[in-house]
């Protein structure tokens, strides 16, 4: 036995593994989580087996989620099986959505948080509780907590949490609460840190980044728009993305942004979710098919280059083939450079699992085939001109497909996989040769940092 009074053997270093379920915010939270554990002394295991905790970062807007989370939790229960000294955690939307549940369904686990509760693990593990704890109240960001990215020139910066929509499908305003918008002056701070710190790439996160600004203090009040230009304006951030936008928030300004803002992306992220005006107003989404393809044309305007790119919902409750065949159209028009595409899945809690006119499984499915193939075919059809054009590639690594080539993303966010040397993080021109759907593939010209030495 070990006794640490006497130091007879040296305290073992104890060891944790995240499995991160969900959202680019989900990912951003876990990164936060590691960041706090590694400060706490912790080091991160690459194996479920080899972890003294084992967190959970959870998702509840897809029931696949769920699904997938669920699975993963039975290993965690064997797990503490083997060793009951293990402390396995459950955080995220699907612990806030159902609360003290997770210890009446799941009695091994030791403790439970939401989103805005992350710094309470911390609290946990140091307290000498032997009870179960769960931390539920909207209480805090995560942005003063350490993190440690997956990749150190790429970085989130959460400018908000909480969303004030009232989608009729969504759970996450009972998840993450009403909006918050995060002082500029302390965002501004942290997107210095992260450049000090080696990031080239920051994306903003929010649940509706657009509307950021509109609960702050008349004093300290500004708009995303004029957010982004004093995030541009950081020395050594050389790209801007930001995630995810709601159409009705959509204003010029920020579109006339993409146009004039050196390091602002040319790619926009717009959630279509239906191209039926009908079914938009059932969605609870504020805006109608019009006023959606008024915003497209406008980015078409400012910015005739920029890659669009969508989330559509099939099957939604009371969604007539006329109704689908209206989302067919839009996909058709706008021509996305990609689109997540989700079967409707009705969540606990809200509006839209209780609505009449539930589309059968089947007739679901076959509506997202024949909507795939329209996504895919016009995404086919914009990349191809990329084709003959030299886009910069920030490297990321290995290609996934072939360790012999590079992979990388261009500006508007698409997949690039080339041949060259260069280092993850660096700069390189690649001349782009063929193109699909969804990735580029072409040889590099040079590295950019090259023409500064």
């Amino acid at each position: 036995m070990r006794d640490r009074a006497i130091g007879r053997y040296p305290e073992r270093v104890k060891r944790f593994h995240v499995t991160t379920f969900g959202c680019q915010m989900n990912v951003h939270d876990s990164e936060r989580m590691r960041g706090m554990l590694t400060s706490l002394g912790y080091e991160e295991a690459a194996e479920r087996a080899e972890a003294d905790l084992i967190l959970f970062n959870t998702c509840s807007i897809r029931e696949s989620a769920d699904s997938r989370f669920i699975a993963h939790l039975g290993e965690a229960k064997r797990l503490k099986g083997e060793d009951p000294e293990r402390t396995v955690g459950v955080g995220g939307c699907w612990a806030q959505s159902v609360k003290e549940e997770v210890f009446e369904r799941f009695p091994f686990v030791d403790v439970a948080f939401g989103p805005g509760q992350i710094h309470k693990l911390a609290e946990f593990l140091n307290s000498d509780s032997l009870t179960a704890q769960g931390y539920f109240e909207f209480e805090d960001f995560a942005g003063h907590l350490p993190t440690r990215r997956e990749r150190e020139f790429q970085g989130w910066l959460q400018i908000a949490q909480g969303c004030n929509c009232r989608c009729s499908y969504c759970i996450v305003p009972s998840t993450r609460g009403r909006e918050v918008s995060r002082d500029p002056g302390e965002l501004l701070l942290e997107a210095e840190a992260l450049a000090a710190d080696g990031v080239r790439e920051v994306t903003l996160l929010g649940q509706n980044v657009n509307s950021y600004g509109r609960d702050l203090p008349t004093d300290t009040r500004i708009t995303f728009a004029e957010l982004l230009t004093r995030v541009d304006a950081v020395p050594g951030i050389d790209r801007i993305r930001y995630t995810s936008p709601h159409p009705k928030d959509m204003k010029e300004d920020v579109i006339r942004a993409h146009a004039e803002l050196p390091a602002l992306c040319e790619q926009i992220h717009l959630p279509l979710q239906s191209g039926s005006s009908a079914i938009l107003k059932r969605m609870r989404r504020t805006y109608d098919r019009g006023r959606y393809m008024d915003r497209v044309a406008l980015i078409r305007e400012h910015v005739p280059d920029c890659a669009i790119t969508t989330d559509i919902i099939v099957g939604f409750p009371g969604e007539t083939e006329a109704d689908f065949a209206e989302t067919l159209e839009v996909a058709e028009e706008v021509r996305y450079d990609g689109a997540f595409t989700f079967v409707f899945s009705p969540r606990r809690e809200t509006e839209a699992a209780t609505m009449d006119g539930q589309v059968p499984h089947p007739v679901k499915v076959e509506r997202m085939e024949r909507l795939v193939e329209v996504v895919q075919r016009r995404a086919a059809e914009r990349a191809q001109r990329f084709v003959g054009r030299t886009m910069e590639v920030l490297v990321e690594g290995p290609s996934r497909t072939d360790p012999t080539r590079l992979r990388g993303r261009t500006r508007h966010n698409k997949a690039v996989n080339f041949e060259g040397i260069a280092e993850a993080g660096e700069m390189v021109d690649v001349e782009i040769e063929t193109a699909t759907s969804q990735t580029l593939a072409g040889t590099s010209v040079r590295p950019l940092s090259q023409l500064f030495r």
